[in-house]
C-alpha cells in the first residue's frame, strides 16, 4: 500500500480555554446543511525525513492546532440535526471536550506527479484526505462532526495538508482564515498574534438582524431531507488538471473584451478568467462529441462575500470578522450557442462584468430576494451549470506552517456531477491565476486544446 495511516488523534482546545457555545443556524448556513463536504489538499515542497516528521513536525502541528482551536471553538464542535424537524432547527454546538480529528499518514506516491499541472487521475488524491467522522446520535439530535484534518508526509519531498469540512461551519473566508491562523501559530510557535488581534472573531448570528422570515422559509424547504453521512465520490471517473493564466494572458483577454465592448469601462481579472474558463468548458462538450441542444441554457454561478458590503437584506452590513457563512453572488444565464460561439468568451466576460456591477456591487440588488434562493433552485436542476470554488482573496496556498507557501491546491469536492473551477494565485514569477478543473477524460483533452489554443494571439 503506497499510503499508510499512522494515527488519528482528537485535538481539543487547551482545558478551560474556550467557553461552551451554541449557535442556531441562520438561512446563510441552512442552505448548506445537506451539501457535500468541502474537500481540499494543500501540497508543500518541504523535504524532510520520517524521523523529523514524527518527532518534530507532528507534535508541533498537534500543539498549534490545539492553541488555534481555542480561538475557533466551533471548528472543534458539531452540527446538531434535530430528529424531530418540526419542533426545532439545526445548530452548531461546542462543549468542553469536543475535538477536531487530525490524521497522520506517510505516502510513497510520486510527489512530483501529484503536484504537476498536467491531467491526472482524480481518485489517487483521496489517500491524502481524511474522511469526515461518522454520524452519532444524542437524545433529540443526530450529531455530525464539522471538520477533519490530515497531514501526509512524502519522505524527502514534501507534506500535504488535507482538509474536509461541512459547509455549514463556514464559507471560504472563514475556513481559510482558520487555516491561516493554524499555520501562523505553527510557524510562530505560539498564538500571541491571535490573542492580540484588533478584531476578535464574531460568532453571534444576531449580526444579521431579523432574518426570521428567510430562516423559516429555508428550514421549511430543507427539513424533510434526511441528513446522510458523507461519502467519498469514488470512483469519480475524472481527471484533474491546473491551467495558469499569467498576468500577460489576462491583460490580452481584457483588451480583447474592451475592444469589442467600448462602453465597458472596466473588467476584472476574475471576470476574464472565469469567462474564458467557462466558455472553454462549454465548447469542450461540443468538441468531445457530446449531444448538446444549442438552444439550451448554460448557467454560471459566482460567489461574493457579503461581509462589509451594503446590501438589500442586512443593514448595517455584517462585520468582516464574522465567522460562519455570509455568501451572496451572481448568476449569468446564456444560450449554449452563444457561450460556445467563436467570440463566446467575449460575450461571457461582458455578462459577468455586468453581473458584478449590477448584481453584486449594487446595494439594492445584492441579496435581494435571498429568502427565495432555495425555492428557485429546482429550476436549475436540469440545466448545465458551472461554478467557482475558492477565491484568490482567500487563498489556502498562503497557509505557511513554516515550510513556505503551498505549491499546489487541489479541490477534491469538484469531483461531483456538476462542473466547477477552483481559483488561486499563481506562485511563479509571471504572476496570474491558476484554474483547477475536474473533468471526464474526453472533456479534459478537448478543454486543454481549446484553452491553450485560445491564448495564441
Amino acid at each position: 500500500m503506497s499510503t499508510t495511516v499512522l494515527e488519528t488523534s482528537g485535538i481539543s482546545p487547551p482545558p478551560g480555554s474556550a467557553a461552551d457555545l451554541t449557535l442556531p443556524l441562520c438561512f446563510f448556513d441552512i442552505i448548506w446543511v445537506h451539501f457535500h463536504p468541502i474537500r481540499r489538499l494543500i501540497f508543500y515542497n518541504h523535504p524532510c525525513t520520517e524521523a523529523e516528521f514524527s518527532t518534530t513536525i507532528v507534535p508541533n502541528l498537534k500543539h498549534s492546532l490545539s492553541l488555534t482551536l481555542q480561538h475557533y471553538p466551533p471548528v472543534a464542535g458539531n452540527l446538531l440535526y434535530p430528529l424531530d424537524t418540526d419542533k426545532s432547527r439545526p445548530l452548531i454546538r461546542y462543549v468542553s471536550g469536543d475535538t477536531a480529528p487530525l490524521t497522520i499518514a506517510v505516502s510513497h506516491r510520486d510527489f512530483d506527479e501529484l503536484t504537476g499541472g498536467h491531467a491526472r487521475d482524480s481518485d489517487q488524491f483521496y489517500d491524502f484526505l481524511p474522511p469526515m467522522p461518522p454520524l452519532a446520535e444524542e437524545e433529540n439530535y443526530k450529531i455530525a462532526p464539522l471538520i477533519a484534518l490530515q497531514a501526509t508526509l512524502f519522505p524527502g519531498r514534501g507534506i500535504c495538508i488535507g482538509l474536509s469540512n461541512h459547509h455549514c461551519l463556514g464559507d471560504a473566508r472563514s475556513i481559510v482564515g482558520f487555516m491561516w491562523a493554524w499555520a501562523e501559530v505553527n510557524r510562530n510557535s505560539g498564538d500571541k498574534q491571535l490573542r492580540n488581534r484588533s478584531s476578535p472573531l464574531i460568532y453571534d448570528r444576531s449580526v444579521f438582524g431579523d432574518t426570521k422570515n428567510a430562516d423559516e422559509k429555508f428550514w421549511s424547504a430543507m427539513r424533510n431531507v434526511a441528513l446522510t453521512p458523507s461519502s467519498f465520490p469514488l470512483p469519480s471517473g475524472r481527471l484533474r488538471a491546473a491551467f495558469t493564466l499569467h498576468q500577460s494572458d489576462t491583460k490580452k483577454l481584457k483588451n480583447m473584451v474592451l475592444s469589442k465592448n467600448p462602453d465597458l469601462a472596466f473588467i476584472s481579472s476574475f471576470a476574464v478568467t472565469a469567462a474564458y474558463t467557462w466558455s472553454s468548458v462549454v465548447k469542450s462538450a461540443d468538441a468531445a462529441g457530446e449531444e448538446v441542444d444549442e438552444n439550451s441554457d448554460e448557467v454560471f454561478f459566482f460567489p461574493a462575500d457579503a461581509r462589509g458590503r451594503p446590501n438589500a437584506m442586512v443593514d448595517p452590513p455584517v462585520p468582516e470578522n464574522y465567522f460562519g457563512n455570509c455568501l451572496g453572488g451572481g448568476m449569468i444565464k446564456m444560450e449554449h450557442k452563444k457561450v460556445a460561439a467563436e467570440e463566446g468568451f467575449v460575450a461571457a466576460a461582458a455578462a459577468i462584468a455586468d453581473g458584478i456591477k449590477n448584481q453584486v456591487n449594487d446595494k439594492e440588488n445584492f441579496l435581494k430576494g435571498a429568502e427565495n434562493w432555495l425555492s428557485d433552485m429546482p429550476k436549475f436542476g436540469e440545466l448545465s451549470t458551472f461554478g467557482v470554488s475558492g477565491s484568490p482573496k482567500f487563498d489556502l496556498l498562503d497557509s505557511d506552517f513554516g515550510w513556505g507557501t503551498g505549491s499546489r491546491l487541489e479541490v477534491l469536492s469538484m469531483d461531483k456531477e456538476k462542473y466547477s473551477m477552483s481559483l488561486c494565485n499563481s506562485s511563479d514569477s509571471a504572476g496570474g491565476l491558476v484554474v483547477g478543473l475536474s473533468l471526464p477524460k474526453e472533456r479534459m483533452e478537448a478543454f486543454a486544446t481549446i484553452f491553450e489554443g485560445g491564448l495564441k494571439f
